[in-house]
């Protein structure tokens, strides 16, 4: 019998190698491979479930009814050490001073604010006072409250950094403070006296104009949107004399110009002829840019300053998170404040902290079926996953929420579809040649924007804290 042990160098026994290793075997086999796979793809919620309007002409203009009074803005602050100072430019976000332009006189105004600081659960102004100041704050978050019928405080709004309110007294004679504001955290807020900002308005004669102009358009009959009122009669008996009416719209609606994202796509022919088998190298090529262009289509659509979402949102649609974390009231608020709403987009993270507000109450979210995926949803709305929201250095983050549809005036997709080298609705791939160096390149493009077709059908929940 043969001996199948040797002695090794080491000194001990070896098993002698009877057939062919499997090291040796693979090197005649047919290895399976997967396609290429790519970290970053997400669900890309916000692209599934928005409607996609047809924009042959590049352009979508948005025509409203015309709105008398300017909407309210937030203003910006500059700051050396503990030192605030008010930006000058920054003052046009005030209706009272929205289009003026002189900076002499801003420049001025702005010199005029003193600062202050409140502690926590200090008054900042007291219902039944004298509205003697136009109230900016600059850092730190207050509520605003009001009397219930019963006595009690109600919460009428969350008021943060940016955040103003008592320029309405400069155009009111005796005006009085209808709400209380109350420190929930410490306050840095910039005060102007009234009696300072009435001088500056007798000295200079524009901002007198400027000022009785902006009168002049809060007496115009107005709904409770702000919109040019539409007169109506009802409820009337006889033949009295009935309004005369029309429905005037706003002289420069927006337009939505389509935006666009762009790759050059760069293939070697050898790779291209050579090792194309079994899988086609330019189709794999091409679908992986595809992914990437989409995810930065949807980036684009929640963050881009000119049409995204967390920057256009109106306002009035935007509430703060009353203690931090995304709270069961605080969607409430959210929901409150439109019809219809389709639902909401969230961080990954941002759902697991709400989820764990549920827990720490007692209440279990409910459960959503959209296109055939479970998903959590509130009242009904389901919450989706996006995270494309960002989350700041400060550890804060946004929900949004929205009504879709043009028949709803929501929200809808921009796009044109059946251009040249078309792969995907609005998506094109187009050959531009092979370069001296035998490279193919192809150029891959997408072009989409969105719009926002009445102020109150998207809404953003802001200041969100997470890890707590």
């Amino acid at each position: 019998m043969a001996n199948t042990m040797k002695t090794g160098s080491g000194g001990e026994n070896e098993q002698q190698q009877l057939s062919l290793s499997t090291l040796a075997a693979r090197q005649l086999a047919t290895t399976t491979k997967s396609r290429p796979q790519m970290q970053g793809i997400s669900p890309r919620w916000l692209l599934r479930m928005l409607p996609w309007i047809e924009v042959p002409g590049g352009m979508f203009r948005v025509n409203r009814r015309l709105t008398y009074t300017a909407g309210d803005g937030r203003l910006s602050f500059s700051n050396i050490g503990a030192r605030v100072e008010v930006i000058p430019r920054e003052l046009t976000e005030l209706p009272l001073l929205r289009g003026y332009v002189d900076d002499t006189v801003l420049t001025a105004l702005a010199g005029q604010f003193v600062q202050r600081e409140f502690k926590t659960g200090e008054l900042i102004v007291e219902a039944g006072q004298p509205a003697e100041h136009v109230v900016l704050i600059a850092h730190g978050k207050a509520n605003k409250l009001g009397k219930g019928p019963y006595g009690d405080d109600v919460i009428l709004d969350v008021l943060a950094d940016g955040d103003h309110f008592g320029d309405q007294a400069v155009v009111e004679a005796n005006d009085r403070w209808k709400f209380t504001v109350k420190a929930i955290t410490p306050c840095t807020v910039m005060l102007l006296p009234q009696q300072v900002f009435e001088s500056f308005i007798q000295r200079t004669p524009a901002l007198s104009a400027h000022v009785e102009r902006f009168k002049e358009r809060l007496r115009m009959p107005q709904d409770k949107q702000g919109q040019a009122a539409i007169q109506i009669s009802a409820g009337h008996n006889g033949e009295p004399v009935l309004p005369g009416t029309f429905v005037d719209y706003e002289l420069k609606p927006r337009e939505y110009e389509l935006s666009l994202a762009q790759t050059l796509l760069k293939i070697h022919t050898r790779v291209a002829d050579v090792f194309n088998g079994p899988m086609n190298q330019v189709q794999e090529q091409v679908r992986l840019t595809i992914e990437a262009l989409r995810e930065r289509q949807e980036y684009e659509m929640i963050n881009n300053r000119d049409f995204g979402f967390l920057h256009n949102a109106d306002l009035k649609q935007r509430i703060h998170a009353r203690k931090g974390p995304p709270t069961p009231d605080d969607m409430d608020d959210l929901l409150s404040r439109r019809r219809k709403s389709r639902f909401f987009l969230a961080h990954p993270r941002t759902i697991a902290a709400f989820g764990q507000e549920c827990t720490r109450r007692g209440i279990y979210p409910g459960v959503a079926e959209v296109q055939g995926r479970k998903v959590i949803s509130w009242r009904n709305v389901p919450i989706l996953p996006c995270d494309k929201i960002p989350i700041s250095e400060d550890n804060t983050t946004s929900i949004i929420v929205m009504r879709t549809g043009k028949d709803d005036q929501g929200v809808v997709g921009l796009h044109q579809t059946g251009i040249p080298d078309e792969v995907e609705p609005g998506l094109s791939v187009r050959n531009m040649g092979i370069s001296e160096r035998a490279i193919a390149s192809y150029l891959v493009s997408t072009y989409y924007s969105a719009a926002i077709l009445i102020p109150d059908a998207l809404g953003v929940l802001e200041n969100i804290e997470l890890g707590r």
